[in-house]
Parts: C-alpha cells; structure tokens; sequence
C-alpha cells in the first residue's frame, strides 16, 4: 500500500461521519435479531401458513442464517446511502475546505492523488461490507443457532444447512463488486464538485432513477437497461437459487467492473483538467 494512500486512509478513518455506516448496521442487526427471537416464530408460521398445508417443515428454521438473509435484502437497498455518506466527500470535501490547493503543491500528480483517494474509497466500501458480513452471520448464529434457509423468490427454495454458508460469502463478494461500482460513482461526481454535499445527492439520485428503470417492466426502457450498473446490483440473490447461471454472473460481474473502470477514468480525466481555485 502506497504512503498517499495511508494518508488517506488516515484521513476517512478519522472523520467522524465514516463510523455512521458501521453504527447504523450494527443498531439495525440488533434490531432485527431482537424482533426475530422477540415473534420470529410467530411471524415465521403466518408466512408459511400455506405451505404447511402441502409440506411438514421441521427443524430449527428461525435460526441465524434467515436473520442474516433478512438483513441482507434490508440492507442492499441503504448501503449504498452509507458508503456514499463517505466517498462522495473525498475530493469535494478537500476542495469546499481549502486544502485541495495545498495538497497539490506538493510532488504528487493528480493521477496518484485520485488513485490513491479510489483506493481508499475501496478499503472503506470492502469494510463496511464485511462488517456487515461477520456481525450479521456470527451474532446470528451465536444468538439463533444454525439450521436450514428457506428462500422465497420466485420459487420456494430450502438449503440445508451445510449449503449455506458459501452461498453468503459469494453473495457477499458480489456485494463487494456492487459496493466498489457505487463508490466510484460518488467519487467521480465528487471530482466534478467543490461541495461535500452535492456529490452524495447527485449520487443517490442517479442511483433511484437508474433502480427505477432497472425495476419497470416497460418495453421502451429495455433498451438501455443492459446499460445501466443498477441492472445488475441484485446479482447477488442468484446465489440463493438451486440453479446458479455461472455464465449470467461472470457477465453481470464483468459489466460492474466495466463501470468501475469508467468512472475511474472520468475521474482522473475530470479532476486532472479541473481548475484547483481553493
């Protein structure tokens, strides 16, 4: 790891707005184990009411493992919120504070400054992420033990337990990739502006619009679809399915890496032409 980007990891790791992230999954994850060992079980046979009618369902199945899927599918949605809270001010924030100027005058070019800020963005995102990872699945499990995962999407899908586990660490890889497109996003938007809170707006707002076309089952959107990075957000959740397409994966993963790519390159282009005047 580089010395800038050290300095600026130093930099996010001292600010107080990059432990909002981690204090806001952890209340959440409290919360959630709370309600589900509170009326998990109730809430549990109301949901599976019709089921018990066609299938006898034993076992430990409000365990762990379905608050940590619970968790997942909440938390998808405002995660992006929280690493933009801190990735959008990277270079903004320096500008709206006066020190971007100075930064510059020392022999850094501004290519290694915004490779180094990325990199952080990265560290923080992959943080944050497996934060969510490890006290989501190990409180669940210390708190609710283990047992079989039932998952309805668009079929009724029960994993025994010793299937489980994996399924979560790939979803959560592919969250990472998902979580490192978002980051770039508010970086290059961040670069484009000399306020911290401009860039975590505009950010979000691409993210609603992109997630609203993304959604609509409306004919005239489904040529830009395949365009758009919130397309292949939810890739994730393919994991959770018996019949994994490990063709539609490796796509939609090149895809996001694609976007990272870009806005990494339009950051630097954008930044290395953009007049420094505080």
């Amino acid at each position: 790891m580089g010395r800038i980007t050290r300095i600026e990891l130093y930099k996010v790791f001292t600010r107080k707005r990059s432990y909002i992230g981690f204090a806001a999954i952890l209340i959440i994850v409290l919360i959630t184990l709370g309600a589900i060992a509170w009326e998990g079980k109730d809430v549990f046979d109301f949901l599976t009411q019709n089921l018990t009618q066609s299938f006898y369902l034993q076992g430990n199945l409000v365990n762990g493992y379905m608050e940590s899927y619970l968790v997942l599918n909440f938390l998808w949605v405002h995660i992006p919120l929280l690493i933009v809270i801190v990735t959008g001010d990277l270079l903004s924030g320096e500008a709206n504070a006066g020190t971007l100027r100075v930064v510059l005058t020392r022999p850094v070019s501004r290519v290694r400054l915004v490779t180094a800020k990325f990199n952080a963005g990265m560290i923080y995102s992959f943080t944050l992420v497996i934060f969510l990872a490890v006290i989501s699945i190990g409180s669940g499990i210390l708190l609710l033990g283990r047992g079989d995962l039932i998952v309805l999407m668009d079929t009724l899908n029960i994993f025994p337990s010793h299937d489980v586990l994996w399924r979560f660490l790939m979803a959560y890889l592919f969250g990472l990739l998902s979580m490192t497109t978002i980051a770039s996003l508010s970086l290059l938007l961040s670069a484009m502006s000399n306020n911290s809170l401009g860039p975590i707006l505009s950010t979000m707002a691409v993210i609603i619009v992109f997630t609203l076309i993304s959604s609509l089952d409306i004919r005239v959107f489904d040529l830009i679809k395949p365009y758009l990075f919130t397309s292949y957000l939810d890739t994730w959740q393919m994991f959770f399915s018996f019949n994994i397409d490990r063709a539609e994966v490796i796509k939609n993963g090149a895809v996001l890496l694609g976007h990272t790519g870009l806005f990494y390159g339009l950051t630097v282009f954008c930044f290395s032409r953009k007049d420094i005047l505080t």
